[in-house]
């Protein structure tokens, strides 16, 4: 008896961490799924594991087996690519969020710039200056700024002076720490820091619309899982996200 209760108990932490929700999402939702994960818990459930990172990277960890239950992507490309592998339950893909891309610099250089198709970036840049932003390979803020800046003409000039970072955070930090005098984020990613500035604002017909599916995953589709998409798809989550600057769709 005093044995299978000793199992009970060493078991009994096992059984919780299989049932506790883990969610993987882009760097850009890092404070707002902060905030909404305490009001989770708060409300009696068990914490969520956040992860975050570039949309891409991320996709790829649960394409390699990663053990996700909720994947939140910055742009419909990585969502698609594992929709199209199977990898997660199409019934409860939906598309949560949008954004703004803007321009920053450093909140001690602050400037207001009118994003043109006249606009001399590399003039803003300096000598040797680099705009800091997630790589245009792969990193969707990368890649809507790569899309905004061939749409405008500027990115052949650009290109060379790319600073390209692993997921938009990265790229924010570089212009806080000063080491990039401009970069290209989401609007919310600079309402997160005061060490930045919104120089400009790309307009909106420059790139595709930055839209932010959520899903569970196919592996991770468990009843757990589905209450958490669901809460994070309801009012007291689109209040948070909404009050951290995301357009809520």
């Amino acid at each position: 008896m005093r044995f299978v209760l000793f199992l009970c108990l060493l078991l009994a932490p096992v059984v919780a961490r299989a049932q506790a929700v883990t969610v993987f999402a882009a760097a850009s939702l890092t404070d707002a799924l902060k905030d909404i994960a305490a009001e989770w818990t708060k409300a009696g459930h068990k914490p969520l594991r956040l992860s975050f990172g570039a949309s891409s990277s991320l996709a790829r960890q649960i394409e390699q087996g990663a053990p996700v239950n909720l994947f939140a992507s910055a742009d419909l490309k990585w969502m698609d690519y594992l929709a199209e592998k199977t990898l997660i339950a199409a019934d409860t893909r939906r598309n949560l969020l949008g954004n703004t891309l803007v321009l920053i610099v450093p909140s001690d250089k602050r400037r207001q710039i009118a994003i043109t198709p006249s606009l001399d970036l590399t003039a803003l840049l300096g000598a040797n200056g680099r705009i800091a932003t997630g790589d245009p390979a792969h990193v969707p803020v990368g890649l809507y700024a790569r899309e905004a800046l061939t749409k405008l003409g500027l990115w052949d000039a650009v290109m060379p002076r790319l600073a390209r970072t692993e997921d938009v955070r990265a790229a924010l930090l570089l212009v806080e720490r000063g080491e990039a005098p401009a970069g290209i984020v989401y609007s919310t990613d600079a309402a997160a820091s005061k060490g930045v500035s919104v120089a400009g604002t790309f307009p909106a017909d420059s790139h595709q619309a930055i839209t932010y599916p959520f899903a569970v995953t196919k592996a991770g589709d468990t009843p757990e899982a589905r209450s958490v998409m669901t809460y994070l798809a309801g009012p007291q989550a689109r209040a948070i996200f909404s009050q951290r600057g995301f357009k809520v769709q």
